[in-house]
């Protein structure tokens, strides 16, 4: 993409897209896992985890291909991503077992990047003034690929190999169009791998033009970037702490099993935090999660894509069981949080111009938490759920649309990849975290308790964004 140019704003549309459909895969099993446990012979215990690695391996994939993608080039590695996922979701059409499920599921997941991609690309295209709408267009898609997963899947009856060849498509096509319609803003990168922004004055005398003809340095010294140790402690202890809160009730929450996992967890992640603060490039850069300019961003994602996950997969528990509604049918319960979170994406940017970003995710938040409440409050009936997953659909929609400006907009230019790679990983950690706890706290209190938990999670993200945003305004 260039500056201005006419390409762009199709450029934008085409990562969209894109961003949308990686997160479509996110959701698209949850109203699923009924089925799939019948069809696979497999305890829900067990078939849960069709959900859960395809978000492990999001997570772990954000930071490396984030990285790969300041290192290579953000479009090539996008371009990646959005193979990986047409080839995981062809995989996961044609298995008959859930240990190829799961395999096509991991694949899937490794187009979670897809979205502190996209932003990257967007930064070196667009002028500072017309960024906001551009990242908030980007950053809403998420919450209407996951409204969309849940659409895609009533379509066609709760049919899982339908429900992957139709994501199979649209991943084919989503990689045929940013293919021919985005393309990359050179930058000359550092002999240390680092990408910087070179400028030549203007003739003004204003600020600088980025040179697109710098090229790259040499592969030898980008190789040398890669932290693969943390690539393998990142998943090693989250597989622990999450198996350990997913069987914990199976097996007991003081059995030798669920201790030992915990501990796995706590030594592994030690191990890496060690290790990542001692590396030149690490995976996750540490002081980025505590950076003063982020921090806001990053503990308001981790909530707001906790309490997300936890009341759309509760509204389908909930559906499904209690209502006993169709898969097509909890589809069209989620269809006014879709909708409303696209149109939300629409207003973002002339909104971002009225108010600052913490304060539109605090509100969003704030909304958030009516939605769950008021889900935690609804009769044995199902016509007042959808004016719940409305407000849910408003203020996921507003949170989501300004979270990625929030997480860089006081960052510099070339540490925007590693401020939104890290903001995207904590909203796939809370999504996970949300797929194990909600489950654990729907089977033992009930959908009422599930929804009350997203209102806490909704809660805690507005107060740490309208904290974030006094002190940032202070």
């Amino acid at each position: 993409m260039y500056r201005n140019s006419p390409q762009t704003w199709p450029a934008v549309g085409a990562l969209a897209y894109g961003v949308a459909v990686g997160t479509l895969q996110m959701t698209v099993v949850v109203p699923l896992l009924p089925r799939l446990a019948r069809d696979l012979a497999a305890s829900p215990a067990s078939v849960s985890w069709t959900l859960t690695a395809g978000l492990l391996s999001g997570a772990v994939a954000i930071p490396l291909l984030s990285r790969l993608g300041d290192l290579y080039g953000r479009r090539p590695v996008s371009l990646v991503a959005l193979a990986l996922l047409t080839a995981g979701s062809v995989l996961s059409a044609v298995a008959d077992a859930l240990a190829p499920l799961i395999a096509g599921r991991v694949l899937q997941g490794l187009a979670a990047p897809l979205l502190p991609l996209a932003i990257g690309l967007v930064r070196q295209a667009l002028p500072a003034s017309r960024l906001p709408s551009a990242i908030g267009v980007l950053s809403a898609t998420i919450g209407v690929g996951s409204g969309g997963g849940m659409i895609v899947a009533g379509l066609v009856d709760g049919d899982r190999r339908a429900v992957f060849w139709i994501l199979a498509g649209l991943a084919a096509v989503a990689l045929a169009l940013v293919a021919t319609l985005v393309r990359e803003t050179g930058g000359r990168r550092s002999p240390a791998g680092s990408q910087e922004e070179s400028a030549r004055p203007s003739p003004a005398g204003g600020r600088g033009e980025r040179d697109d003809t710098a090229r790259p340095a040499p592969a030898a010294s980008r190789r040398e970037r890669l932290d693969l140790l943390g690539a393998v402690l990142v998943p090693g202890w989250l597989v622990c702490l999450l198996l350990a809160l997913s069987k914990g009730p199976e097996w007991g929450w003081t059995s030798p099993v669920t201790l030992g996992l915990l501990a796995c967890a706590v030594v592994v992640a030690v191990c890496w935090v060690a290790t990542a603060r001692r590396a030149t490039s690490p995976l996750i850069e540490i002081p980025m999660l505590l950076h003063p300019g982020t921090v806001g961003a990053t503990v308001a994602s981790f909530l707001i894509g906790f309490a997300l996950f936890a009341a759309i997969t509760t509204v389908s528990a909930y559906a499904q069981g209690t209502l006993g509604a169709s898969v097509l049918q909890v589809g069209l319960y989620l269809l006014p949080t879709t909708l409303l979170m696209l149109a939300v994406s629409v207003l973002a940017g002339p909104l971002m111009r009225r108010f600052t970003p913490a304060a539109l995710v605090a509100g969003g938040a704030a909304l958030v938490t009516v939605a769950a409440l008021w889900l935690a409050a609804l009769p044995a009936g199902g016509p007042l759920l959808y004016g719940a997953t409305a407000v849910l659909g408003l203020g996921v929609g507003l949170g989501y649309a300004a979270l990625g400006t929030m997480a860089v907009e006081h960052v510099e230019p070339a540490r925007t990849a590693a401020a939104g790679g890290v903001n995207a990983l904590v909203r796939v950690l809370g999504s996970s975290l949300a797929g194990v706890v909600g489950a654990v706290v729907l089977a033992s209190g009930g959908p009422g308790w599930a929804f009350v938990l997203a209102a806490v999670a909704a809660l805690l993200a507005a107060v740490f964004a309208a904290v974030h945003g006094k002190v940032r305004l202070a």
